[in-house]
């Protein structure tokens, strides 16, 4: 499968993306530019008259290590066609190995002194709606492209995949 290019009109408004046969067309006539490399985006030199673009859903699929995300367009006749597909791949156990490390070097530090000092525990109290840093860190991140693919692309809904997890298993 191949993903489709995004495509901005002069105002960096969404337009329906395109196959990349027709963008390489385009940038070849100079009649748009690129825009971003990746996604693969380009921008209309010239303003496309009415350009109404079809509607677009994105769909998530959340998991543990990595996230789908697809992009499908729905045609009239019912058929859907998947536009652009891609893959997260989320960081948690580098964060919770980097967190782990940090807290050794306070642990050792803090046996390394000639006087007693306790570890102090009875002072902290997670807010309300507290997320592991490691989960925190798969929103932020997840937040951060359906932001990025909502401007380069007529998204007019979301279908988010919920899914029941234990985070100690």
């Amino acid at each position: 499968m191949q993903n489709f290019v995004f495509v901005l009109d002069t105002n960096k408004q969404p337009l329906s993306p395109c196959h990349p046969a027709t963008a390489r067309k385009l940038l070849k006539k100079q009649r748009a530019a690129v825009y971003r490399r990746f996604p693969l985006t380009i921008i209309l030199k010239a303003a496309k008259p009415d350009a109404a673009p079809q509607p677009i859903q994105l769909k998530v699929d959340p998991g543990s290590k990595t996230t789908g995300i697809a992009l499908v367009q729905h045609d009239g006749d019912g058929t859907a066609h998947v536009i652009f597909a891609a893959e997260l791949t989320h960081r948690g156990a580098a964060i919770k190995a980097a967190l782990e490390a940090r807290r050794a070097i306070r642990r050792g530090r803090r046996q390394r002194k000639t006087r007693y000092r306790p570890a102090r525990f009875h002072n902290r109290r997670k807010p309300e709606g507290w997320l592991p840093p490691s989960i925190q860190s798969r929103v932020a991140n997840l937040q951060t492209w359906v932001v990025r693919l909502r401007k380069l692309a007529p998204i007019v809904g979301l279908s988010l995949e919920l899914v029941r997890f234990d985070p100690q298993l």
